[in-house]
């Protein structure tokens, strides 16, 4: 049994909890990503209750998609909150460079919250460590930058691993990297399918309780896999999500 069967099996035996702070755009599509995948969602972003679900959550993923301040202030404290409560926080950081408002509040929650691993592409990277990009909204849009450094000294700037999306993705623990090829270009025509791509990483952090880079890596290479099994059977984005959804649900998702 390979590494991201063995992973994948203990997550369905545990269903772990993946708490959910997220933007209205695909709220729906990551909670069923997660439903199909085996873990259990749950998606509270009030102030009055983010640290409290937090607390008993397995893992917490805070996305900044659709931006306010009371989203900033549930955010910090569901991020505390889990980090005081020992389970691993996922940060996207969803069109970090579009906004001054967004880069000031990602550099507050990463100042405030010790986030495990932050998962981003390759022009929300550049927006965190201050590299010139060209990008257009959450697009990774093109650089000339050495991606692979810039996310070493992100991750070892803040502390934690960061995963980059691409055409091939990367983990970094700021010292050492791991590559994931595959995956196909219809999973980039399905909004959510990279804010999903961070709930699977946190619900496969979740149940890995030792190399969290290598978990992470795992989950990257199943979620590709999934893509790459959904677009054998999709006409075009449309069926594409259903049938991604099925390839998530799957126990064959990982196979070749």
């Amino acid at each position: 049994m390979n590494q991201t069967e063995n992973l994948l099996t203990k997550l369905r035996a545990e269903q772990p909890l993946i708490h959910c702070i997220t933007n209205i755009v695909v709220a729906n599509f990551q909670a069923n990503g997660l439903l199909a995948l085996g873990a259990s969602p749950v998606m509270a972003d009030a102030i009055e209750e983010a640290a409290e679900i937090a607390a008993v959550s397995s893992a917490t993923v805070l996305n900044i998609g659709t931006l306010k301040r009371d989203t900033v202030e549930a955010i910090i404290l569901a991020g505390k909150s889990a980090v005081k409560h020992g389970s691993p926080v996922v940060l996207d950081p969803v069109g970090v460079g579009a906004t001054s408002f967004r880069k000031e509040n990602v550099q507050r929650i990463l100042n405030e919250v010790d986030v495990t691993l932050i998962r981003c592409n390759a022009g929300e990277l550049a927006a965190i460590a201050g590299v010139d990009w060209q990008a257009k909204g959450v697009d990774a849009g093109d650089g000339d930058a050495d991606i692979e450094e810039i996310a070493k000294e992100v991750a070892r700037k803040h502390n934690c691993l960061v995963a980059v999306s691409g055409t091939i993705d990367i983990v970094t623990d700021g010292h050492e990297i791991m590559k994931i090829t595959g995956g196909h270009p219809l999973m980039t025509r399905v909004t959510g399918v990279g804010c999903l791509l961070s709930s699977v990483v946190g619900a496969f952090l979740a149940v890995a309780h030792e190399n969290q880079m290598e978990a992470a890596a795992t989950a990257l290479t199943f979620y590709k896999c999934a893509g790459e099994k959904a677009a054998k059977l999709a006409v075009g984005p449309g069926d594409f999500a259903v049938h991604f959804l099925n390839a998530l649900y799957s126990e064959e998702a990982f196979e070749e």
